[in-house]
C-alpha cells in the first residue's frame, strides 16, 4: 500500500511538471502571441485533462517505483522531458495550440448581431475572437453570445 501512495504520489509530481512546461509553449507562442488576457493559473487548470494526468501519473509512478530498469526509466523520462519542453520553440508550441484552441470559420450571434471570424480562445468568461471584417481580434463576453 505504501508503494502505491508512493508512486501515485511521485508520478504526479513528474506528470505536473511536464504539463507545466507544455502549457507554457501554449502560453508563450498562442496565448501571448494573440494578447488573449488569461492567467496562466487558470489556462493550465481549465484545460487539464484529469484522465490523461492521471493516466500518466500511474504510468510515470508505475516506472518509477516499480520498475528496475534504470535505463528504461532514464530513456522514458527522457523522451517525455524532451517532448514536453519542445513545446518551448515557437513552432511546436504554436502548432499545439492552434490545434487545440483555435476553431476556425465560425458564426456567433452577440447582442443580435452576427459575427463571421475564428475563435482563438474559449475561456471562462469571454471568448477571443478574430472578427474578419473588422480584421482585428476582439472580446465577446460569453453570457451575451447565442448560438
Amino acid at each position: 500500500m505504501k508503494d502505491l501512495v508512493l508512486a501515485l504520489l511521485v508520478g504526479s509530481i513528474v506528470t505536473f511538471i511536464f504539463d507545466f512546461f507544455i502549457f507554457l509553449g501554449m502560453k508563450l507562442h498562442y496565448i501571448d502571441l494573440h494578447n488573449i488576457e488569461v492567467y496562466f493559473n487558470t489556462f493550465f487548470a481549465d484545460n487539464q485533462n484529469f484522465l490523461l494526468f492521471l493516466f500518466f501519473s500511474l504510468l510515470y509512478g508505475f516506472l518509477i517505483v516499480y520498475i528496475k530498469n534504470v535505463k528504461l526509466i532514464l530513456i522514458t523520462l527522457l523522451f517525455s522531458a524532451l517532448c514536453s519542453f519542445s513545446t518551448l520553440l515557437y513552432p511546436v508550441g504554436s502548432t499545439l495550440a492552434h490545434s487545440l484552441f483555435m476553431q476556425k470559420d465560425v458564426t456567433l450571434k452577440y447582442k443580435q448581431r452576427l459575427y463571421n471570424g475564428d475563435i482563438y480562445y474559449d475561456g471562462r468568461d469571454m471568448i477571443t475572437f478574430y472578427h474578419y471584417k473588422l480584421e482585428k481580434i476582439i472580446q465577446l463576453d460569453k453570457k451575451d453570445i447565442t448560438q
